[in-house]
């Protein structure tokens, strides 16, 4: 994956996220996740070098509480981020398009993903319709009650599907830094709507 900053822009642009106010490590790693809608996510080992030599450089400094470093910009780093403010505007220029180029990215690996999803689904839908026409054929016609019966057993088979899905999304949203992104909804979104239109092609074709 192409570089997200040029040389030297990641340094300016942390001081640009300190100018709003004192954080700590975690604070402006989420803040540029954010910035770039959940597509990009710096590691920790990619920011905090980076915020050691500006403290080195004088241009941020430290508190420390507890296990927690909170970083802020000095006098002498608003000085530098006012002197590059043209800079910062290319920097943010840049960052626009990085978020383009990645939400791209991931939208074709999404679509790459949904190909094989409907394939594996495809496979599966097959293997269940020879499974019941080979049960039609050996077993004699369900009753009313039989049938009440296999409906009940599969609402229950749904319902138990749609609380799992519901609690496994509530979970990620919590977890996750950012919560739910525009990349993991949409996912979400297309793998529902193929389940969806493969029940229906199954139940169509076992008519």
């Amino acid at each position: 994956m192409p570089a997200v900053f040029a040389h030297g822009a990641l340094r300016l642009y942390l001081l640009a996220l300190l100018e709003d106010g004192p954080k700590h490590g975690y604070e402006i790693i989420r803040a540029l996740e954010d910035r770039f809608g959940g597509t990009y996510s710096p590691s920790a080992g990619t920011i905090y070098p980076r915020l050691s030599k500006l403290q080195a450089e004088g241009l941020v400094s430290t508190e420390s509480e507890g296990r927690r470093t909170t970083y802020s910009i000095t006098a002498h780093g608003l000085a530098e981020l006012t002197k590059r403010r043209g800079d910062l505007a290319d920097i943010e220029e840049d960052i626009s398009a990085s978020v383009r180029r990645l939400a791209d990215g991931l939208r074709e690996e999404i679509r790459a993903n949904m190909r094989g999803l409907r394939a594996d689904v495809a496979a599966s839908a097959e293997a269940a319709r020879r499974s019941a026409r080979q049960a039609r054929q050996s077993q004699p016609p369900s009753s009313d009650s039989g049938n009440r019966r296999v409906l009940k057993d599969l609402e229950q088979l749904v319902s138990e599907f749609r609380d799992d899905v519901r609690s496994d999304l509530r979970h990620h949203a919590a977890q996750a830094q950012g919560g739910i992104n525009d990349a993991v909804a949409e996912t979400v979104r297309t793998v529902l709507r193929q389940a969806q239109s493969s029940i229906r092609d199954s139940l169509s074709r076992l008519q």
